[in-house]
């Protein structure tokens, strides 16, 4: 069987980090997702989707993203029933989150990521010593 979601979205508020009795790090936040479809002329609709994250995802999170921040999520739907304080039957329907992922522009997001913040490592000056060249003369081909 397959339960696997993706979403992409914004945050509809700023993520607050908590940590259980047992140590373990958990975020609850909300992302909302623009519906594909819309009827001419309808305004644009949206939906608002739960999802928390446990342990080193959480705590990514905490860190980098914020409110209006663009994600995307990959992870688990799972749902819950029970009985509200007035005896109604509920179901609540969470995401769960195994990766998560920068969407956006760095200015959009207002955060830069530090592990992308050196440049690159520049080969132009290797030494080209160790090879020899190719020369092929054979002009019959294989096939």
């Amino acid at each position: 069987m397959i339960n696997s979601v993706v979403l992409m979205g914004r945050l509809t508020y700023e993520p607050e980090l908590r940590t259980t009795p047992s140590g373990l790090s958990v975020i609850s936040f909300q992302i909302a997702c623009d519906r594909q479809y819309q009827a001419r002329g309808e305004e644009r609709k949206a939906d608002f989707i739960d999802v928390t994250a446990w342990r080193q995802t959480a705590e990514f999170i905490s860190r980098y993203f914020h409110k209006g921040s663009m994600i995307a999520v990959e992870g688990s739907i799972q749902t819950e029933n029970f009985t509200d304080k007035d005896g109604n039957k509920r179901k609540s329907v969470t995401v769960v989150a195994n990766n998560v992922s920068f969407c956006g522009s760095k200015a959009e997001s207002g955060t830069a990521n530090p592990a992308f913040s050196q440049p690159a490592p520049s080969y132009a000056s290797a030494d080209n010593s160790d090879f020899e060249e190719i020369v092929d003369d054979d002009d019959d081909l294989p096939f």
